[in-house]
């Protein structure tokens, strides 16, 4: 891209910038900010002899155009110098479905991290083993000794740090230089910090995925996937995709674009919000323990603040033993945040999840009944407001 060669190189320009300028060229466009939004199925050619060599850039609508190419280039830029190829896809899990199909093959062994989102297991366990691909979980602080896990024809090792509901944090260094060791290739769901705040290239990740539809999109208004692949791993991406047939359309594309130019600001927002209210929570009298990487009583604080650069709004809680109803009454009560599934938008949302019932490797036993939040752009004071209205309630229902 020119941007990319005006003033200095793009690869030395930091992620806050990165995300504004990434995949952008206004001269290719009329000095237009954006770039325009191509909806487009058929390409013509300019001769015949043209067609049948394949002698064009764009060929098709679902192998790309321009407004594709825009968040591919950005995306790509963001994920650092070791990104080869990123590939779009239509939500976050057929981002993860993506990878993980362009990495085994009939008879593979695979290595799931216990933390994964549900999701992400429903698709080991229903369609890969459907394909001949044999799926062990395992548990995500295993480290190094992953490689005891391995077999000789394990292909790889899917990672999540942190885990999105219970927020382990993942050795990540140690596993994929266990895992290369044994010539597998490592797949990392990195939604939570994404690339701005964790380059999982540049820790031997070889497959970094996204759900976009989180922090990317930012407005809980668009559904899409991306998956970072490196020199190892791009070609089989590619090919996975495109004869998948796996297309995104122009309009969620553009709503990528957009999302993406205020990514950073938005992030450290909910970076600071998030910590504000997790460190209001954890000195409550309800509150057992939180799940924050970030905060220093977490087990894995010490990784955290060596590998990451900041964190998200996402984190969970841990409550005092109280009955169902309870727990209920208190996000019922709760005005200000959303009972719904996903994260990564403008709002702040609240749920409440129970590990147990999909952990194969490990035991979840957190020692009372768990939430998930994450912390929107709102006032910060306004959602304390809220939680103690919601801590109110909670009290009301316990005693009932």
């Amino acid at each position: 891209m020119k941007e990319g060669s005006k003033n200095r190189p793009a690869k030395t320009r930091r992620p806050h910038t990165q995300v504004v300028t990434g995949g952008r060229d206004p001269a290719a466009y009329h000095g237009f900010v954006n770039p325009p939004v191509y909806h487009a199925s058929t390409v013509l050619y300019p001769s015949a002899e043209d067609y049948v060599a394949h002698r064009a850039h764009y060929q098709y609508g679902r192998r790309g155009t321009p407004t594709t190419e825009a968040l591919e280039f950005a995306v790509q830029e963001l994920e650092g110098p070791q990104c080869a190829h990123v590939a779009l896809l239509p939500s976050g899990l057929a981002a993860i479905s993506a990878a993980l199909l362009s990495v085994v093959h009939a008879g593979d062994h695979v290595l799931v991290t216990d933390s994964a989102y549900a999701p992400t297991r429903s698709f080991c366990d229903l369609i890969l083993t459907r394909l001949g691909v044999t799926v062990d979980y395992y548990d995500p602080l295993v480290g190094a000794a992953i490689s005891e896990l391995m077999r000789p024809n394990t292909r790889a090792v899917y990672l999540e740090s942190p885990g999105s509901l219970s927020f382990e944090i993942q050795e990540v260094d140690a596993i994929a230089a266990a895992a290369h060791a044994k010539g597998a290739l490592v797949l990392m769901d990195n939604t939570w910090a994404g690339p701005l705040y964790f380059r999982a290239l540049e820790h031997g990740v070889d497959l970094s995925i996204q759900a976009g539809t989180k922090y990317i999109g930012g407005h809980s208004d668009v559904m899409l996937g991306t998956v970072s692949a490196n020199s190892a791993a791009a070609a089989d991406l590619k090919n996975v995709v495109r004869f998948s047939g796996w297309c995104v359309g122009p309009d969620d594309i553009y709503l990528g674009l957009r999302g993406l130019r205020t990514l950073a600001v938005r992030l450290d927002r909910h970076c600071q919000s998030g910590l504000a209210v997790a460190r209001w929570l954890e000195a409550r009298p309800e509150v057992l323990k939180l799940l924050h990487p970030a905060l220093p009583s977490h087990p894995g604080h010490a990784l955290w603040k060596r590998d990451f650069t900041g964190a998200c709004g996402l984190f969970s809680i841990v409550l005092k033993p109280v009955p169902q109803q309870a727990v209920y009454a208190f996000l019922d009560a709760l005005e200000l945040f959303g009972i719904g599934p996903s994260w990564g938008g403008f709002e702040s949302l609240a749920v409440p999840f129970d590990c147990a019932p999909v952990r194969t490797a490990t035991r979840w036993a957190p020692g009372g009944p768990t939430v998930r939040f994450h912390i929107g752009l709102e006032a910060v004071e306004d959602l304390l407001a809220d939680l103690e209205a919601g801590f109110a309630a909670l009290a009301v229902a316990a005693c009932a």
